[in-house]
């Protein structure tokens, strides 16, 4: 059991890698189609490109939507409409209407109201209403609408629904009713009347017309003839007519769902977690052989899958809602936020494997593809310095001209014309070159995340009126005017190497921070001849020199330093000795132990590590030089440097022999200006 913990605690980090690589190529494979993808990519209006295609198995021609949703009207339009009628609302009205009309009408030549010609001509127009039914409310059906009268479910009459009465059209029934020999007084007091007795007798019956509508719609046939195997269904460059296009719609259609959802469903799945795995594991292979640095950090590589991950998450949803917004995606952050965190060719490498992935289900997908690889590219190219705001916005700028022109010239190549054009699409890159530039708010979310550092962070930090390097420029002001000076030194040779000048930069001013614990204790802060040093023993001297890398790498953590800058304060003196304090002791003590006397550690374990121990060095004992001349400046260099190389101080770091002697030119030519050294003329 021991030592199987054992064995996973050393391949933890491998272990997790494992399971970081399989659970991202199942989330992607997760928001892949659940089907196999149609093959041939074709739109209406546009020429076949593919070869001669033949029908694989016979399948039914299914109506396009539009066409179904024509018939949907007409079902609607022509369904019956069922009303309840109440047959005894007539009778009741009759004998209301005999009653208000002897207590309305006092006219002494009516008197025998029974027979008389103004009540027989108002008791035909109550008949005439209920003959077809007075509605309770308007309804907004058309006149020719079927409309079917029951009562307890028995059809009492079928008629259409203009032959109904509405109650709004009451009073221009009643007017147009009476003739015009009826005098006015009787004719309002008819009005009156009819007013007060009418009521409605017609009540609609939702559930039993939505239930007829149902049964209509149902028997609409969603296909419309059918191919047969082998049957030809379209030519190489014919153009995809009306009728082509429902036919390869339709094939598209039965080939995903019958084909894919049955027994082969499952080899589609594996088909696709073989192309994720491959693809993912090719981005690994990269960071092995390439980037080490990043490859043995769990941390950066969960953050590449990640991004990587959320890019296709994002593409998915907006396929699911609408594929004609995909270009909406700005797609173009991922190289972005790799090239601020990491560089150029890794951001550009995992953009293009990102967009790979993407062409499984993408419509278009060579156009897309086409066109999302050269916006990478250029953005790679042209973002040089991400911290600089002009340079963000010059580049989102040029990223949207190409993909404008990149689909100005698909859309060409495709029609064959300008006619068309779908002018939405530039907006829709407009949009995505705006969206780009949230790339700058999410790199700062990052960092706080992943706990990585950009350039923009780095920028603010080389600021030299932040709290801390304030702090230290009063404290001790020798031990800040040393960090710019080095800071100066190792900007320049990084230049000369191609080595993260601003990272460097940074790491310089703050690698001596720990010196404001004891700044007196150190020659650079000294001002008034006193050495604090002359009271305490070589060991108690050795000690506080040494401290200083731990008291920094406190004081960093407590002020929320970046890890990458932290780096620079633990390793810019690596394992190497307090040579003064231990030969001192030495002369005294012969079994002095060398320990005692030499920085923990680590080396130094890049580039840029490794070139602050040359410059930090190099700048601290220049200020020992006496008479300085070109010949000595020269020695001193070669020396200091040779003396860290052959006490392996940089067997850990990525730099060559090559880029150790730049590094040295470098130093001699800056050190010569500092000195102003002049060529010595004769007098």
């Amino acid at each position: 059991m021991n030592a199987f913990l054992n064995k996973w605690y050393k391949n933890h980090a491998l272990v997790y890698k494992i399971l970081l690589f399989l659970v991202t190529t199942l989330f992607i494979v997760y928001l892949f189609p659940k089907t196999g993808k149609f093959r041939y990519s074709f739109e209406k209006g546009k020429p076949w490109q593919s070869e001669n295609l033949y029908a694989p198995f016979n399948f039914a021609i299914k109506k396009p939507q539009n066409e179904l949703d024509v018939e949907n009207l007409d079902i609607e339009k022509n369904s019956p409409v069922y009303f309840e009628i109440d047959k005894e609302i007539e009778s009741k009205v009759l004998s209301d209407y005999l009653l208000r009309f002897n207590q309305t009408v006092k006219d002494s030549s009516y008197l025998n109201i029974q027979n008389s010609s103004l009540y027989k001509k108002g008791k035909s127009f109550v008949v005439k209403l209920y003959d077809n039914g007075v509605l309770d409310q308007n309804y907004s059906y058309s006149d020719n609408r079927p409309v079917i009268l029951a009562t307890s479910n028995t059809i009492q009459k079928e008629l259409q629904y203009g032959s109904l009465y509405e109650l709004s059209d009451l009073r221009q029934l009643i007017e147009k009713h009476l003739s015009n020999d009826v005098l006015s007084e009787n004719r309002n007091s008819m009005i009156s009347i009819f007013f007060d007795v009418i009521k409605p007798n017609i009540v609609l019956n939702e559930s039993l017309t939505e239930k007829a509508l149902e049964e209509e719609l149902s028997k609409i046939s969603s296909t419309r003839g059918s191919i047969e195997q082998d049957q030809l269904i379209i030519s190489k460059g014919q153009v995809v007519e009306d009728e082509q296009y429902v036919i390869l719609n339709s094939l598209k259609s039965e080939y995903e769902s019958q084909v894919w959802n049955t027994a082969n469903y499952n080899w589609v799945l594996v088909a696709y977690t073989l192309l994720v795995a491959l693809a993912l594991l090719m981005l690994l292979l990269f960071l092995r052989k390439y980037r080490m640095e990043v490859f043995l950090n769990n941390t950066k590589v969960t953050f590449i899958f990640f991004n990587i991950a959320l890019m296709i998450l994002l593409t998915t949803l907006i396929i699911n809602y609408n594929s004609q917004y995909i270009y909406v995606v700005p797609l173009c952050i991922l190289p972005l936020v790799l090239k601020a965190f990491f560089d150029a060719r890794l951001g550009l490498f995992a953009h293009v494997l990102t967009v790979l992935l993407l062409g499984f289900i993408v419509p278009n997908s060579y156009e897309y593809m086409f066109l999302q690889i050269i916006a990478g590219i250029v953005t790679i190219l042209t973002v040089s310095e991400l911290y600089k705001r002009a340079n963000l916005f010059i580049s989102v700028g040029q990223i949207t001209f190409i993909y404008i022109i990149a689909y100005f010239a698909f859309f060409v190549i495709h029609e064959g014309q300008l006619t068309g054009l779908k002018w939405e699409t530039f907006g829709l890159f407009i949009l995505c070159g705006l969206a780009t530039l949230f790339v700058q708010p999410l790199i700062y979310i990052y960092e706080k995340i992943f706990g990585l550092v950009s350039d923009v962070s780095l920028l603010e930090l080389s600021d030299t009126n932040t709290k801390l390097l304030k702090e230290l420029s009063n404290k001790a002001p020798g031990t800040f005017h040393h960090s710019l000076n080095v800071a100066n030194l190792a900007e320049a040779s990084a230049n000369e190497i191609g080595a993260n000048s601003m990272l460097i930069r940074v790491g310089a001013l703050y690698h001596d921070i720990g010196k404001m614990k004891n700044p007196t204790y150190f020659t650079e802060n000294q001002s008034t001849g006193i050495n604090p040093h002359d009271e305490l023993s070589s060991h108690e001297s050795a000690r506080i020199i040494i401290d200083h890398a731990i008291n920094g790498i406190e004081i960093a953590k407590k002020h929320n330093l970046p890890d990458r800058v932290i780096d620079f304060i633990r390793t810019h003196h690596g394992t190497s000795l307090v040579y003064y304090f231990y030969m001192k002791e030495k002369a005294t003590n012969e079994d002095v132990d060398i320990k005692d006397f030499s920085y923990p550690g680590p080396k130094p374990f890049s580039k840029e590590t490794a070139i602050l121990m040359m410059c930090d060095s190099v700048e601290a004992a220049s200020k020992s030089l006496k008479e300085p001349t070109s010949t000595k400046i020269n020695e001193f260099v070669e020396n200091i440097i040779n003396k860290q190389m052959e006490n392996g101080q940089f067997l850990n770091a990525d730099i060559t022999f090559k880029e150790i002697q730049s590094i040295k030119k470098v130093l001699k030519h800056k050190l010569a200006n500092i000195y102003h050294l002049r060529i010595e003329y004769p007098e």
